[in-house]
């Protein structure tokens, strides 16, 4: 498969490389990563990493303006199951359709799809494609890519990382020189505001006997610890080994959009079929969704919780059968 992308990475004067709305570093990283690798094989094409852009993964690299002719154009989609939550480009513009993926499927975007649920991340994906084709891999491309693998495995720690993983992220490593301090600056150096509003979360945080914990963000808590709304997405992971809790929520409202933003982990009820069914999905334990209406909110609350009463129910039922 890898050998037939790359064929159609020949084929186009013009790529555009586009992922999920509201990106994670996984995401911006592949892009960066596939864009600059492609650009520096084929100098002479047009290619474009798109999307809306999000200041805290500037560091990562800059993404492209969207107004681009795509009439004979190849869009490569990243990180992203369904086609409603491709961020930045019309799907049906495009001459032809490459997915690349690491959640469970939901639609079929082209004739092309690379879709591994046993993949850490999209960029352990991408680093698989570029070492096993004749696109150029250096230490640019291998330290966004080793970006992407850290975060979305958690810095190893998910079960998603496998061998293959650490494989990929020792080559990355010993091959290309990365320089993990500057890597893991750009991953984990926050300002003291955003520890001081995860103290607040953690103070706030309600925890249901089934171990289900969530929080409603309100906007004027955000603006009193001087962090911006998409903070609770990314401190959402600092939550993964409270012992008792066993799933987590937390809800923050865009005002823009007019919606609310659910962040949702776990660690052991699967949640992304709940996700799915407010807009949203993801893995198995790290999804989200975007709810129009505040008693939805609740009631997602409440499937969530009712997911970690019958987990329980089943972990007690296997001690003692």
């Amino acid at each position: 498969m890898e050998k037939k992308i790359y064929k159609k990475i020949q084929k186009y004067n013009t790529i555009v490389i586009a992922r999920h709305i509201g990106p994670d570093p996984d995401a911006v990283a592949s892009q960066i990563a596939l864009r600059d690798s492609i650009r520096k094989t084929f100098p002479n094409k047009n290619v474009y990493a798109v999307g809306a852009s999000v200041s805290r993964f500037k560091p990562i690299g800059q993404l492209d303006r969207n107004n681009i002719d795509v009439s004979d154009a190849l869009l490569i989609v990243l990180d992203v199951p369904n086609i409603a939550r491709i961020d930045g480009v019309n799907f049906t513009d495009f001459k032809e359709v490459i997915k690349i993926d690491h959640h469970p499927f939901v639609d079929k975007m082209g004739a092309l799809e690379i879709i591994r649920e046993d993949a850490s991340s999209t960029c352990e994906i991408i680093a698989d494609l570029i070492l096993n084709t004749k696109l150029i891999m250096d230490e640019e491309v291998a330290s966004s890519l080793f970006i992407g693998i850290a975060s979305d495995s958690d810095r190893f720690l998910l079960p998603t990382t496998t061998g293959k993983t650490l494989s990929i992220a020792s080559k990355l490593l010993n091959d290309y020189h990365l320089d993990l301090k500057k890597i893991y600056n750009i991953l984990y150096e926050r300002p003291f505001d955003e520890f001081k509003f995860q103290a607040y979360i953690t103070l706030n945080m309600t925890i249901t006997e089934n171990g289900f914990g969530y929080l409603k963000i309100d906007n004027e808590k955000v603006k009193e610890y001087g962090v911006d709304s998409s903070t609770a997405s990314i401190l959402v992971n600092n939550f993964n080994f409270i012992k008792g809790l066993i799933a987590w929520a937390f809800v923050s409202y865009d005002e823009k959009q007019e919606l609310y933003k659910v962040n949702i982990r776990s660690r052991g009820p699967i949640i992304n079929d709940i996700a799915s069914k407010y807009n949203g999905g993801g893995h198995k334990y790290a999804s989200g969704a975007r709810i129009k209406n505040a008693s939805d909110v609740d009631v997602l609350f409440s499937e969530l919780d009712d997911a970690c009463q019958k987990y329980n129910e089943e972990l007690l039922g296997n001690m003692d059968s």
